[in-house]
């Protein structure tokens, strides 16, 4: 897979940043620097994606969302942003279980404390626009979970959100726990971070403000893609205690207060076979 020839079918040419990501994803290996120019717009930057979503040897099962940071809003005017997560990267846990979650060596990895939404039904392809009613519809389960945040390159996120929409999001995985069967009578859930047993963050989510609104961001943005949600698809809403480092060989756990934990086992990621 490393030699694989990057095409596009939804636009004039072939991004060579996403050439170059692509190849160091592929190949499970570290770029020490951004492979060209930083995208400054939107449409630059998600064309980026798409041509490398198009080349990528695997099924997107669910998008990641993260809210775009204030020093950046006035070049990327949105305010969050979406990216792919692939089949091979969705682990759907039981029991305490701790999956095994590959991050790239010399690259950044990150945990991030997350509700995931699975999505419960087919929305329309047309339809961009969305409050946070019409959203919550759509919503067939919700989960406690993780985001395994990984880019071959180290200083993805201090590059902004260009950078961070250019290479798939910033993402390498994602973690599903037990579903919260209560979730349209509670107004928020509290949660706490660790990483190799030591808490790193602890912060409460309100659950119309974080999942449910960024569901409906989903929902117009993939729509406006051309890639409209499917059902039984997952959507990671967002980190709850923030972005936590990670080195390989770590474990992180997440609790969900009154809802369980999510264990992540980070290990080295190697060649896409």
């Amino acid at each position: 897979m490393n030699g694989a020839v990057l095409h596009n079918s939804k636009g004039p040419s072939v991004s060579p940043v996403a050439v170059q990501f692509v190849r160091a994803r592929l190949g499970g290996r570290a770029l020490s620097v951004y492979p060209g120019t930083v995208p400054d717009n939107l449409a630059s930057a998600y064309q980026c994606q798409e041509n490398a979503i198009d080349s990528w040897p695997d099924q997107i099962v669910g998008w990641k969302v993260a809210r775009i940071p204030k020093e950046w809003a006035e070049k990327f005017p949105e305010p969050r942003l979406v990216g792919p997560v692939f089949s091979r990267n969705l682990h759907i846990v039981v029991n305490g279980a701790s999956p095994a979650c590959p991050v790239f060596e010399g690259g950044f990895a990150a945990v991030e404390t997350e509700l995931v939404i699975r999505v419960g039904a087919d929305a329309p392809a047309d339809k961009t626009d969305w409050s946070l009613t019409e959203a919550a519809e759509y919503v067939g389960s919700m989960h406690i979970g993780v985001e395994v945040a990984s880019s071959p390159l180290a200083t993805l996120n201090e590059l902004g959100s260009g950078a961070v929409i250019s290479d798939f999001g910033n993402n390498w995985g994602v973690v599903v726990g037990k579903p919260i069967d209560d979730w349209q009578r509670i107004p928020s859930i509290s949660c706490e971070t660790f990483v190799g047993g030591e808490s790193v963050g602890a912060r409460a989510a309100s659950i119309e403000q974080g999942p449910l609104s960024a569901l409906a961001f989903t929902l117009g943005k993939c729509a406006a893609r051309g890639r409209p949600l499917r059902a039984n698809s997952f959507i990671t809403t967002g980190m709850i205690t923030g972005v936590h480092d990670i080195r390989i060989g770590q474990q992180s756990r997440h609790v969900f207060a009154g809802y369980g934990e999510v264990f992540c086992r980070v290990v080295r990621a190697g060649p896409f076979e």
